[in-house]
């Protein structure tokens, strides 16, 4: 065989290799089934708000009339005025960045005197606040390292990825069920190790609350710890679940967010003052991470002040009841029992194109599909907040029943 008809030496093999990622090629295959999403993000639940098409895209404008139901700013303090200047005076006392970790030279008097802040709201020993509550729960998880791990099939993302990163045997239960996890538990009684139960408290896409004490009850007849992510109920419920449930004592770990009611940044592990001192020796994504902006801590104090004082949570309870009322006299299929509420439809084209027939009336809901919710109930998720109005209340109704009628749902 001459050189000119020789095939190629094993290194152009290795070079020509393909040992790329395909992306356009996988993004085509998420759009043939109908999963594929932009950036659109509501940036205020207010009168003005931006949206973008995507991230390069150009400049977002105000439009200046949408009114928005989907965000989770639920008292609507992200505009409050105490909120604002708050974050302003952190930065102007302390920088607009903490420079460092906390164990480095990222810890302020500021960190300090929110989180002790956060333990009296949860009636807790001690506070320890991350940058995000999805660090708060990867690095607790992970930092508890616990041989098995009993999950909701609904909980948050986070959850259940703190529970891959941990190496934990994962055994998941069914929703808010206290006999499946019974079940579970029983099947390995004879199991040594340590045990976590880990569970949202109420559950973002279903506006379910999970059954706490039934739960802790099976907890401790097998000795196991609980775990509670109470992002969608901080700020709404004085204490979160746990405490309006008066739980504190039989619940181990609290979570909590600063993102949601209390409009700022960040998320919050409550509990002993032993758990904090763990979590600070062994959560990586508290070590190696730098302390939460100032702005964001000066804004979540005066935010959980306002939460604790004045009557937010009972204007938003109003629209809440407002809003479920009228959209069931429609004929809509309203589920869960919180402030998050969900209008099923089924079909994901449907849930598009309510959507956006809602929107073209002036009302902000996205759709909610699969694999956010499980196949054939894709849903319109409506959160009202404290500061909408009567009258953006009417016309989130209007918009609900023009639509639902033009799009053949009603």
């Amino acid at each position: 065989m001459g050189d000119d008809a020789a095939g190629p030496t094993t290194t152009e093999s290795r070079t020509n290799r393909e040992r790329g990622f395909a992306l356009e090629d996988r993004l085509a295959r998420r759009e043939k089934r109908g999963l594929t999403r932009d950036l659109e993000p509501a940036a205020s639940v207010e009168d003005r708000t931006r949206f973008a098409s995507a991230p390069n895209g150009d400049e977002p404008e105000f439009d200046g009339e949408e009114l928005v139901f989907a965000a989770n700013n639920y008292l609507g303090l992200a505009h409050d005025d105490r909120v604002q200047s708050a974050a302003a005076q952190a930065s102007i006392q302390v920088g607009t960045g903490a420079g460092a970790s906390r164990l480095v030279t990222g810890d302020t008097g500021l960190h300090r005197s929110l989180e002790r802040d956060l333990a009296d709201a949860k009636d807790c020993e001690r506070a320890l606040t991350f940058s995000s509550g999805y660090a708060a729960n990867v690095g607790t998880i992970t930092a508890l390292a616990p041989d098995v791990v009993f999950s909701d099939e609904r909980n948050h993302a986070s959850i259940v990825d703190g529970c891959r990163l941990a190496d934990a045997e994962t055994v998941v239960y069914d929703h808010a069920d206290p006999d499946a996890l019974r079940a579970a538990m029983e099947a390995r009684a004879d199991e040594a190790g340590s045990w976590l139960v880990v569970t949202d408290s109420v559950f973002s896409m279903d506006g379910t609350v999970a059954p706490l004490s039934d739960l802790c009850d099976v907890a401790e007849e097998y000795g196991a710890w609980v775990m509670v992510d109470e992002a969608h109920a901080t700020g709404v419920y004085d204490g979160g679940i746990v405490g309006r449930d008066g739980l504190g004592d039989r619940v181990q770990v609290q979570l909590g967010t600063l993102s949601k009611a209390l409009a700022s940044q960040g998320g919050f592990v409550a509990g002993s003052a032993d758990l904090v001192d763990y979590l600070v020796n062994h959560a990586r994504s508290f070590i190696f991470s730098t302390g939460l902006a100032p702005p964001a801590v000066g804004a979540a104090q005066e935010a959980l002040r306002i939460a604790r004082s004045e009557e937010r949570q009972r204007q938003l309870w109003r629209n809440v009841e407002h809003l479920r009322d009228g959209l069931t006299e429609a004929g809509y299929d309203v589920r869960g029992e919180t402030h998050i509420l969900p209008v099923v439809v089924g079909d994901r084209r449907d849930a598009l194109a309510l959507a956006d027939a809602v929107r073209d009336r002036g009302v902000m809901v996205p759709a909610i599909r699969p694999p956010a919710v499980p196949e054939g109930t894709s849903r319109l998720r409506v959160a009202p907040t404290a500061t909408h109005t009567a009258a953006d209340v009417q016309e989130c109704l209007a918009a609900f029943r023009i639509a639902g009628r033009e799009v053949g749902v009603l």
